[in-house]
């Protein structure tokens, strides 16, 4: 029987608005915001999300002033030629029957540029700029112009505007005696700190008269030292309710923050308390945010009464029809956002377009299309990981009668493998969507299929070969030892490890492996009290910023994570998860050597020269984490002027440093072309 999900998809009053139901696209830039050019295909972003069946959308972050830039020339609501152009976008989502609303974010000191302001005179650490306080009649001018911007996206088209008070922008550097040093009569007391949002909210709402939306975008928890305590929080969202808001969203941490809080590795809703508290405390709708991405998560946190909707951003780039598949009981056809942020924000946080790993049409909506094929071909896709997944589904979608064989006796390939490390759990959901798609579509799958030159050449109009990757074996005298063992040999379970690891290779699978090994449980993702210990989150007290003293737990294990090159490991780990990954196996006490040089592996573990100076790791075992190489073999026996029709893709095309986002989005452009 289809899912039922009656709390998140009944309708809600927010002012004189009325959602079609509680689930709501939460803001994240795009990369299409800034420029007035790229109206239109901002404009079909948000219309596939409203035909999709949303609620309400919230837009990425548009600056009210030149100094709230988040860089130079970035997107900001300054003028009537800025709100003219914003008509498409406003004017697309309401022919698809949605609602959407603008946000207004002033960077302070987290902007990228040399003439920023803040509260008090300070520089971020995730910035190379320091910003100058803002004097008391900037202050004043900077509330004014909030309330010009909202005008501006009224007369836009826009439903109401989104005031961002959290994740550490201008607003919550007010809020916060960690930034806020001021002596006048915005700083100081709860009172004064607190004086610059209600003035602002109070500013947009006499502006913009009673029927214009306005949501708060609230931080129910900062996770930096000195941030606000439980209370002060509670103390705001009254006045904030009182200054004439309509609703509050929940943020989650300051960007700084020392505290994970949008890597997979996260537990789902993992501060829905927070949440809960500020609902608690005041009569106006609630969204919970952060690490929702199922609707049976978004309908947990209704019925228990800890928000009365849902703000996720991510998932609806995963799945543009989130909301009508849990509407029409479709929930297992939902393409599940995975929070790997390979493709969104580390996009967004080096200044390229963000789209999605499992859905590259993303952001893409006017230039990746899938057409219906003009003539039914026969298509051979060789490979079920996420290369090959993506292309067969594609290519059914358009029309074609596809094949699918896979070697194994699973599909997910490399998706497989990662499923298996400590916070990757949630790759299975990718895994079971293709599954779901692969039959909804029709395609011919065939497992435990060794495809060949003979089983393909003949019978089919266009062959794809996504064959994927091996394990590179690298020339270490002894690397035939039995103390040696691939990652994946460890991953798919065919070899274990001892008590004392080597680990050759740092990149992102070192990584992985170093994690992996060095859980002594179950992962703590599946169990949230422990990840709180495990980071020093506390959200049941009155600490400044929710935190405590991280209590990780003990490691069974001795680990070495070894490279090559000279330097910090993990270098070309993602921008916004790969800190994550070298704090995390830091705290489990893994020991990371550089400059190393493998010189043999027998009895006695691994013979190393580290910095020239040879030393023996007495280890159990040694994983080979030393990158990979295509498998291509079937590709290279064809003759293409003979056949001209075969392709390649994903990891079989090109190998090095797994990357999934691109398998999967060379996957979806081939098929788009057959």
């Amino acid at each position: 029987m289809p899912a039922s999900y009656p709390q998140l998809t009944a309708p809600l009053k927010i002012g004189s608005h009325t959602l079609r139901n509680r689930m709501i696209m939460g803001s994240m830039h795009t990369g299409l915001e800034d420029r007035f050019w790229h109206r239109d295909k901002l404009a079909a972003f948000y219309a596939e999300r409203a035909r999709g069946g949303i609620g309400l959308i919230i837009t990425g972050g548009f600056s009210p002033n030149i100094r709230g830039w988040l860089f130079p020339f970035a997107s900001a609501m300054l003028t009537p030629f800025d709100a003219y152009s914003h008509r498409k976008v406003t004017r697309a989502v309401h022919e698809a029957d949605g609602k959407i609303c603008l946000q207004l974010l002033h960077a302070g000191r987290y902007a990228y540029h040399p003439f920023s302001r803040s509260s008090s005179a300070s520089k971020a650490p995730i910035n190379p700029f320091k910003s100058k306080a803002l004097s008391t009649s900037a202050v004043r001018k900077t509330i004014k112009h909030f309330a010009r911007a909202a005008k501006l996206a009224k007369s836009a088209g826009y439903d109401g505007v989104e005031i961002m008070g959290s994740e550490g922008y201008l607003i919550n550097q007010f809020t916060a005696p960690a930034t806020n040093k001021r002596t006048d009569e915005y700083g100081g007391s709860i009172e004064n700190r607190h004086r610059f949002p209600v003035e602002i909210v109070a500013a947009v709402r006499e502006a913009c008269g009673p029927d214009f939306m306005i949501i708060y975008r609230i931080s129910v928890v900062d996770l930096v030292p000195n941030g606000s305590t439980a209370s002060e929080i509670l103390q705001l969202a009254k006045a904030v309710e009182t200054a004439g808001a309509n609703m509050f969203n929940s943020g989650i941490g300051w960007h700084e923050a020392r505290v994970p809080t949008i890597v997979t590795s996260v537990p789902r809703a993992a501060f829905s308390e927070a949440t809960a508290a500020v609902k608690a405390a005041v009569a106006i709708p609630v969204a919970a945010s952060n690490r929702i991405n199922t609707p049976e998560i978004a309908e947990d946190i209704l019925k228990c009464g800890q928000a009365d909707l849902v703000a996720m951003a991510r998932p609806l780039l995963a799945d543009a029809q989130f909301a009508n598949k849990a509407i029409e009981g479709r929930s297992d056809e939902i393409n599940i956002c995975i929070a790997c942020n390979q493709a969104c924000l580390d996009h967004t946080f080096t200044n390229k377009r963000a789209t999605c790993m499992v859905n590259p049409q993303a952001c893409h909506e006017t230039e990746l299309l899938y057409p219906k094929a003009e003539k039914s071909k026969r298509v051979a896709v060789v490979g079920a990981g996420p290369a090959g997944m993506s292309c067969a589904i594609t290519a059914a979608q358009r029309g074609h009668k596809v094949s699918l064989f896979e070697r194994r006796a699973r599909i997910g390939g490399q998706f497989a493998l990662a499923s298996q490390v400590p916070g990757k759990e949630e790759f299975v959901h990718s895994i079971a969507y293709y599954e779901r798609q692969l039959h909804i579509c029709g395609i011919n799958v065939q497992l435990n299929t060794e495809a060949n030159l003979e089983s393909l050449k003949g019978h089919y109009d266009e062959i794809v070969i996504a064959t994927g990757v091996a394990p590179r074996i690298p020339n270490i005298p002894g690397i035939d030892h039995p103390k040696a063992i691939t990652y994946a040999q460890l991953l798919n379970g065919s070899a274990t490890a001892g008590e004392r690891v080597a680990i050759i290779g740092a990149g992102g699978i070192g990584f992985d492996v170093a994690t992996y090994l060095s859980e002594a449980k179950p992962s703590a993702t599946e169990d949230k009290d422990r990840w709180l210990q495990h980071w020093g989150v506390d959200l049941t007290g009155e600490t400044r910023g929710a935190l405590t003293e991280p209590e990780p737990e003990p490691v069974e294990r001795r680990i070495w994570l070894l490279q090559r090159k000279e330097g910090k490991l993990g270098r070309g780990l993602g921008k916004t998860t790969g800190w994550v990954h070298r704090e995390h196996i830091k705290r489990r006490g893994v020991e990371q050597y550089d400059n190393c040089e493998y010189t043999k592996i027998d009895d006695q573990g691994l013979h190393i020269l580290r910095d020239g100076v040879a030393e023996i790791l007495e280890v159990d075992t040694v994983v080979i984490c030393a990158g990979q190489e295509s498998q291509r073999s079937l590709f290279d026996q064809n003759n293409p002027e003979q056949q001209p029709h075969w392709h390649i893709v994903g990891g079989a095309k090109l190998a090095g440093e797994l990357d999934a986002k691109r398998a999967i989005r060379e996957g979806a452009v081939l098929a788009a072309t057959l």
